[in-house]
């Protein structure tokens, strides 16, 4: 899988902090590069000569992750699903099954806002492995890409002999680059966890999952950037007590296209950029993965919507939107439970 700017913009919205300047055995840091971002794992208690042993596991994982749900590798699983042009359930791995029926479900309840069948729109848009366009689409173009979208036309089925893709539109094509850092940071921590690694923070681009403690015994914690140009400007800290986060922003990941300012994030109802004044969401869950996805679909429905959603289904979210000259935020009462201190703003 290949995000292109869009890690960019959850990379550096959340940063990694932790109190080990003082530690006489601080963290081990390893690091590498999957899915067109970076991956970062931090350990604690861990001795030094398991690094490249742990390094090697960890990138075998990541590049078995990216061989499922690549939508810029041509033999990936899920390009063959979108190549295929039938409506025979097709076989998948028990993960993903389970990060479709996730995405499914988060589909619904933002009302198709996190939509997976967008492809054709983030294609149509340049921000799919196609090249970006020379001109605005057309109304057209536009009427004829959301024509091969919809929830409605994708299912997973789940039997006792395995799981299986199944769609009614030929040209559906399924894109999962909205949660798939969350999909692979889940599957590092199970990593660790099978590793006898119980102190760890691991992030795959912007989803980041926390387990344990840090060298010092203080617990891991994630520092959420301000919507700026400068990396180290922090809105606010967060502990996430074993839980995943992500954050979705539009502030980095754009282009200009005859003169207008284009969004990486399509809002699959309009089959454009979105256009209003949330920046950034931030959703705080118990998986990296559940993370991951919600915080696309608040991005979509902007902030009145999204602050109504969140309080409806008791999520821990945290909104950054543009007024005037400047930012303001809002969080859910969820979200307080983790905030350890912010910004003035």
């Amino acid at each position: 899988m290949r995000f292109q700017n869009i890690l960019l913009i959850s990379l550096l919205a959340l940063g990694l902090s932790g109190c080990e300047k003082n530690s006489s055995q601080p963290a081990m840091v390893l690091e590498g590069k999957t899915m067109g971002t970076v991956w970062r794992v931090s350990v604690a208690g861990v001795d030094p000569q398991r690094k490249a042993a742990l390094q090697q596991l960890i990138q075998q994982q990541l590049d078995r992750d990216d061989g499922e749900l690549s939508t810029w590798k041509s033999d990936s699983v899920l390009s063959h699903f979108n190549q295929y042009q039938g409506n025979a359930p097709q076989p998948v791995s028990a993960d993903m099954a389970d990060i479709v029926t996730e995405a499914l479900q988060i589909g619904h309840k933002t009302s198709g806002a996190m939509d997976i069948t967008v492809g054709p729109l983030v294609n149509l848009w340049g921000f799919g492995p196609t090249k970006q366009p020379a001109h605005t689409p057309s109304e057209a173009e536009i009427a004829a890409a959301k024509a091969r979208t919809g929830l409605q036309h994708l299912r997973v089925i789940q039997g006792v002999n395995g799981q299986w893709l199944q769609k009614d539109l030929p040209g559906l094509y399924v894109d999962l680059s909205t949660m798939g850092e969350g999909y692979a940071t889940d599957h590092l921590a199970r990593l660790m966890e099978q590793q006898g690694i119980t102190d760890y923070v691991v992030s795959v681009g912007g989803a980041v999952l926390s387990r344990g403690v840090n060298a010092n015994q203080q617990p891991w914690r994630v520092a959420i950037q301000k919507p700026t140009d400068r990396e180290n400007a922090v809105e606010a800290r967060v502990d996430l007590q074993g839980h995943g986060i992500s954050t979705s922003g539009s502030y980095r990941n754009y282009y200009e296209l005859d003169g207008k300012r284009i969004s990486h994030v399509i809002d699959p109802t309009t089959g454009r950029p979105i256009e209003h004044k949330l920046v950034s969401a931030t959703v705080i869950a118990t998986t990296a993965l559940e993370a991951d996805g919600w915080d696309t679909g608040l991005m979509v429905l902007g902030s009145e919507r999204a602050k109504a959603l969140a309080v409806k289904e008791h999520l821990a979210v945290y909104l950054i939107s543009k007024q005037g000259d400047g930012f303001t935020h809002w969080m859910s009462p969820q979200f307080k439970t983790f905030l350890i201190d912010q910004a003035s703003q």
